[in-house]
């Protein structure tokens, strides 16, 4: 009778044992989602200087850039249980991080075609459209990540947020982006598009209001944010141009608030400038 009894209650430190580290594994899921972008914190605090990479340097120490993108391939259950901002850093960063590694692989970037700079990203055969990168359990090009994955967030900030590995791009952060973060960091980011000529200018003198042709290729998302409809001031422009006013009009500076509320203005987008943003061999033409 006391062996019948002995089993059972050795048994209990053990389940006992197995429930914990069950609760604590999965307690363990959102804080995993923070630490995996800890070592490209590290690398762009390094190498990223004001939006542009010491590409060379990051070339020659590229351990930590190829051990971070490997951490990326994680099982699509494990993504699916972070929240919607775990998971908006999570692309946000491996499309950057994406990026640094195409460039570093062709680094020193030198191309033939006329119709991007010599060392552009552009002209690395399909730097954008062909080149697959695992992340999340799945397959993507950098054009997958941008015109399939992000939309689904309906977050157009991300757009700003991605380095293209231009000098046209919005400026690329010395620091990743995390989930807990996320929101502070896309208004820094927002910000930031009113101090950056290659993002936005306004010319009073010209009648211009001239902004990155980034909000034109991701039109529809800008204008689902912060387009309400033809009513008001601004009823007789275009979606997307209610969408710009709409999107700058809280950072304006008190002059370029009475400019825009008269109406008269011109909305251009800007060329974008392709030259790669290289800290390291300076700005290529």
């Amino acid at each position: 009778m006391p062996r019948m009894l002995t089993l059972p209650l050795l048994l209990v430190p053990a389940l006992f044992l197995v429930s914990s580290l069950t609760r604590v594994a999965g307690q363990q899921s959102p804080s995993s989602a923070e630490a995996i972008h800890r070592p490209l914190d590290q690398i762009l605090d390094l190498y990223v200087r004001d939006g542009l990479v010491y590409y060379r340097a990051l070339q020659a120490e590229r351990t930590r850039l190829d051990r971070y993108v490997s951490s990326l391939d994680i099982p699509a259950d494990t993504y699916a249980g972070w929240t919607r901002e775990q998971q908006m850093a999570f692309w946000v960063n491996a499309y950057n991080v994406f990026t640094l590694q195409t460039v570093v692989n062709h680094y020193p970037v030198r191309g033939k075609s006329p119709q991007y700079p010599a060392g552009s990203i552009r002209q690395i055969p399909g730097a954008f459209d062909k080149l697959k990168h695992r992340a999340a359990g799945r397959s993507v090009t950098l054009d997958q990540i941008e015109k399939d994955v992000l939309p689904d967030f309906k977050e157009p900030r991300l757009y700003l947020a991605l380095g293209r590995g231009a000098v046209g791009s919005g400026r690329l952060r010395s620091e990743a982006f995390s989930g807990d973060r996320i929101d502070k960091q896309l208004a820094a980011v927002a910000a930031d598009f009113l101090t950056q000529d290659q993002m936005m200018k306004i010319d009073r003198d010209a009648g211009t209001i001239s902004v990155t042709p980034t909000l034109s290729w991701r039109e529809t998302d800008f204008v689902a944010a912060y387009d309400k409809g033809p009513a008001g001031p601004y009823a007789e422009r275009s979606p997307i141009e209610r969408a710009i006013i709409a999107f700058v009009a809280p950072r304006l500076l008190p002059l370029e608030k009475e400019f825009v509320q008269k109406n008269e203005f011109r909305v251009l987008f800007l060329p974008f400038d392709w030259r790669l943003n290289d800290l390291t061999g300076g700005r290529v033409d």
